[in-house]
């Protein structure tokens, strides 16, 4: 999730954990918790594969996370030493801020390498687009209650815990709302024929009423929207090429092989201004993608390698609109280009 929302979530979590003791230090101290995971985006790893794929991997593995709460709470008592009666909660402040942060990183579809140095690939339960107001607003509005109102009451923190619960709600509805749409998308796909070895649902931007629908086989993929609005349960797909066998000679290449790891498979392969582009199908909407790496340059008759810059292309302005368009309608085209 965004930064604000996981320093708001920290807080959130502190003042709920231990704000009736130390008042308001359990927020400050909590959002910093929430915060500190995310400082791994300031540390260049010398190529864009590279801080792509890294992202989320040391600095959210539950591992290093609990070996780090108790050296974090150290430093707290360090500060606050008139609050070392209080060591337990502190290390269940630090250490629910942290693994908050991470599991509500899972929710995404990014992917986050929880089990960081294991090999397993980053977990990416998408059931939340990386903003969602309707998530965050409840949250933010609970820790700005705890932080105005007096001390000499409990109604912050009651405010804060009634907020707490609201946003944590949403996740569990955000949770069956994805498991309802891939039911409809497995019963959809399998009315049209479209065979599949995979199949991806997650939410568009801002939102969980609207979902996007990926289907992978070996050839290409299908692309579909469903809008839990929609009165009947068909999704209309738009079918594309894969084009994976342009990275013929090269399946050995470094980056090459982390962004087949760390996308699960959801990519697709095209030949652009000269060069072999690797593209995460996971997040952005056709044709428009986030994240774009070209790993090879043309020269016949051979590719010569790179070492995974990151390509950028203009954005469609109107995705947003057709987003909200497609909410409420069935009549908006099966994508924001058509």
């Amino acid at each position: 999730m965004d930064t604000v929302t996981q320093i708001g979530l920290g807080a959130a979590v502190g003042e709920a954990v231990l704000g009736r003791q130390v008042g308001r230090r359990a927020l400050v101290w909590g959002g910093i918790c929430g915060l500190l995971p995310d400082l791994d985006v300031l540390v260049p790893l010398g190529d864009a594969v590279r801080n792509f794929t890294y992202h989320r991997g040391p600095s959210h593995s539950l591992f290093v996370l609990s070996a780090f709460t108790p050296l974090m709470v150290y430093w707290i008592l360090k500060v606050h030493p008139q609050t070392v009666l209080h060591r337990m909660r502190w290390l269940w402040l630090v250490f629910l801020a942290f693994t908050t942060h991470v599991l509500l990183d899972c929710l995404t579809v990014y992917g986050t390498q929880i089990f960081w140095p294991l090999p397993t690939p980053p977990v990416m339960w998408s059931t939340l687009f990386i903003i969602d107001p309707t998530y965050s607003l409840p949250l933010l509005a609970g820790v700005l209650a705890a932080t105005i109102m007096s001390r000499k009451t409990t109604r912050g923190h009651t405010v804060n815990a009634a907020c707490l619960a609201i946003s944590t709600l949403y996740l569990f509805w955000s949770i069956g709302a994805k498991i309802h749409v891939e039911s409809v998308a497995r019963e959809s796909l399998g009315r049209q024929g479209i065979g599949h070895s995979m199949l991806l649902t997650t939410p568009t931007a801002f939102n969980t009423l609207l979902w996007r629908v990926l289907a992978v086989d070996g050839e290409g993929y299908a692309e579909g929207y469903y809008s839990l609005l929609d009165g009947h349960r068909e999704i209309r797909m738009t079918r594309h090429l894969t084009n994976r066998h342009l990275l013929e000679g090269i399946e050995d290449h470094w980056p090459v092989q982390r962004l087949q790891w760390f996308t699960h498979g959801f990519y697709s392969v095209q030949q652009i201004a000269g060069g072999i582009v690797m593209t995460d199908l996971r997040m952005g909407m056709e044709p428009d993608y986030t994240f774009r790496f070209r790993v090879a340059a043309v020269e016949n008759p051979h590719l010569v390698i790179e070492e995974g810059r990151r390509v950028k292309e203009p954005r469609n302005t109107n995705a947003l609109t057709w987003i909200w368009r497609r909410i409420w309608t069935n009549t908006a085209g099966t994508s924001p280009s058509g």
